[in-house]
């Protein structure tokens, strides 16, 4: 929100190192940074991670937060030695609200230990990705490989985080520097320094946007930075929600440019001297050049933003109607108070003095922008965080109070800024001090000091162009020494590169956050990872246990059922001997006890009543404290012939 008129100029290009020093370290961070959070999370599983069934099911399904985009290579179902087992098709068992999807599996498994791989895309177009696993019978020793690396790391998410904060820098530059432009300063369409901001973050946002179509597929997918060159890959990628709104974005741009085009040709020739033709006239196309560069700016500029509302945060969880609206104006609000202020930055240091109307008028726009943000900021922050807690709690809650934190820095340097400027307010129109006389060069002397170039017949024609230019260097060079001799100019000039400076890390932070899982979410997923620690606790446990006697008719199962497993004297316990047939079958004695060895207790023995042909039951079975138990089960099939076997049990 800076107030200035200045049109002095630094050191060469100090100012500009500066900005591209920061913004460079900033894409380094983000470039080095983890892959970005999920924004779907998996919130439920069947079967659960680590549970243990009797029997094989007939599907693995997954449970998510919010909608994904998944494929038949998405959900992959590995044996124990590592080879695919499911039947390779997506099932979408999606019903109202319940995002849920899965995979079938064919009869006859094996028992062991199998893993469950699962990749896919939220609906806020990030790439999330995990596997668990779950045992038939008995957990066994798996070989399954997965990729060492998460979806949407490495190279490939280093390159993809680097693009969005440069798009978003694009997209400020372009449309916050065309809204200077045509509503603070129309002036600036002559200025080269201006131009040259609008039209690189032009150039900017379309090249990034292209990487970011073609990187979609390794980002998504492989994570192999040569799949950029898929081109089936990227024809299912304009399939998506993202890729549609990357393409839609090209689109965009190329009536960007044409704006750029008019902006700084037609545009810019009106604000030119007049050259004798009727002011009126001059006037009235003026005025018609910006209704319609302003209405189709704004039109092209809330189309570029709903490429973002559209495909990530905004697009998904509550209230997306308003949400992506409210996201929108976000954006607008961020383009015209930054974007705004980096076209301010560049008129101040390489251009002609800014008039005192048009920081006026960059002043009230700032402000306007600044109302904005806050108004959409809270709507945005309550319904991404949910709870007050959250905003510590959470890696998001905690991104957003550093960015608040940031517009507050940034909002107070603005107000130094207004404050430099009401000093140079009252001097502003008075007239320059006259400069003492000239010292005499070292060298050429009379080029600086002889007589004006008069171009008669005599004059080398070189020569006079010579002195011309050195004559216009001396009378910018004394300018520029009474300008920078001025402390007021001078603090002015550093306090509004100090606001381009923080506002640099701002739209650092503010990228970050956008790839990082909301606290409400991510509240949730806590939540139900509770609720599902509870519930394992407290599941039933079962146990599949073979033996094998080494006597006549020594193999068999049992299965052993502890219900509800947890600690205390309620449990009951339900004991079935099968032989390998799976038919019930009587022995002549079993015994089963438990021992908890990192507390010393046991072994408690439970002495189990036989209650028909193959089944044993005991009521009140005490396990005083939770633990991870050791229960051993004696099975006797003759006189001499027994096997004690051993397992693991949890108890909550």
């Amino acid at each position: 929100m800076a107030v200035a008129i200045t049109g002095s100029r630094p050191r060469p290009g100090a100012a500009l190192r500066l900005l591209v020093v920061v913004a460079a370290l900033f894409g380094a961070l983000l470039g080095g940074a983890a892959p970005a959070s999920a924004h779907a999370a998996l919130t439920g599983s069947d079967p659960a991670q680590g549970a243990v069934v009797d029997r094989a099911p007939e599907q693995v399904s997954l449970t998510f937060s919010e909608g994904v985009a998944m494929g038949d290579d998405s959900i992959r179902v590995l044996d124990p030695k590592g080879k695919r087992v499911d039947r390779g098709k997506l099932r979408n068992l999606c019903r109202g609200s319940v995002v849920r999807y899965g995979a079938g599996l064919p009869p006859g498994l094996t028992d062991g230990t199998y893993t469950v791989a699962w990749q896919a895309v939220s609906a806020d177009s990030h790439p999330v990705s995990g596997a668990f696993t779950f045992s038939v019978g008995a957990p066994s020793k798996t070989t399954a490989a997965l990729p060492e690396q998460e979806v949407g790391g490495g190279l490939v998410g280093a390159l993809y985080g680097i693009a969005r904060y440069l798009a978003y820098a694009g997209f400020v530059l372009l449309a916050g520097g065309g809204a200077f432009v045509v509503a603070c300063r129309p002036a600036a369409a002559l200025v080269r320094s201006v131009q040259r901001l609008i039209v690189h973050g032009w150039a900017v946002l379309t090249g990034t946007t292209l990487a970011m179509l073609l990187l979609r597929t390794p980002y998504t997918g492989s994570g192999e930075l040569a799949d950029v060159f898929d081109l089936g890959g990227l024809q299912q990628v304009l399939l998506t929600k993202p890729g549609a709104a990357l393409v839609s974005r090209l689109l965009l741009l190329a009536a960007a440019a044409l704006f750029i085009a008019v902006l700084f040709g037609a545009y810019a020739r009106t604000q030119e001297a007049e050259d004798g033709a009727d002011p009126a006239d001059d006037a009235k196309r003026r005025r018609d050049l910006t209704f319609g560069l302003g209405i189709g700016g704004v039109i092209v500029a809330a189309g570029l933003a709903a490429t973002w509302a559209t495909a990530e945060h905004a697009s998904t969880g509550l209230q997306t109607a308003v949400a992506m609206p409210v996201d929108v104006l976000h954006l607008l609000a961020v383009a015209a108070w930054l974007g705004g202020l980096a076209a301010l930055v560049v008129s101040l240091y390489w251009g002609p003095a800014v008039e005192r109307s048009a920081v006026h008028r960059f002043s009230r726009i700032a402000f306007g922008s600044v109302l904005v943000l806050v108004a959409t900021g809270i709507y945005q922050s309550w319904r991404q965080v949910g709870t007050w807690r959250a905003l510590t709690d959470t890696s998001y809650g905690r991104l957003l109070l550093l960015k608040a934190g940031l517009v507050v820095v940034l909002v107070g340097i603005a107000w130094v800024s207004r404050r430099w400027t009401g000093r140079l307010g009252e001097v502003a129109d008075a007239p320059e001090p006259e400069a003492g006389p000239e010292p005499e060069p070292v060298a050429g002397p009379e080029a600086l000091t002889g007589p004006e170039p008069d171009g008669g017949p005599d004059a080398d024609p070189a020569r006079v162009a010579q002195l011309a230019r050195q004559q216009v260097a001396l009378r910018t060079a004394r300018t520029k020494r009474i300008r920078d001799a001025d402390p007021e100019r001078l603090g002015l000039r550093r306090s509004v590169l100090a606001e381009a400076s923080v506002a640099v890390v701002l739209l650092a932070v503010t990228t970050v956050l956008t790839a990082t899982e909301p606290a409400r979410t991510a509240e949730a997923v806590k939540a139900g990872d509770a609720a599902g620690r509870s519930a394992a606790a407290n599941r039933p446990q079962v146990l599949t246990l073979p033996f094998d006697t080494g006597g006549p008719h020594g193999k068999g199962t049992a299965r052993l059922d502890l219900d509800p497993g947890r600690s205390g004297s309620g449990n009951a316990l339900r004991l079935r001997i099968s032989d390998p047939s799976g038919r019930t079958r009587d022995v002549p004695e079993v015994k089963v006890s438990f021992t908890l060895k990192a507390k010393k207790l046991g072994p408690l023995a439970v002495v189990p009543k036989h209650v028909g042909r193959g089944h044993w039951s005991a009521d009140g079975v005490q396990l005083p404290v939770p633990g991870r138990w050791q229960l051993s089960l004696l099975v006797r099939t003759s006189d001499i012939d027994q096997v004690t076997v051993i397992r693991n049990v949890k108890i909550g």
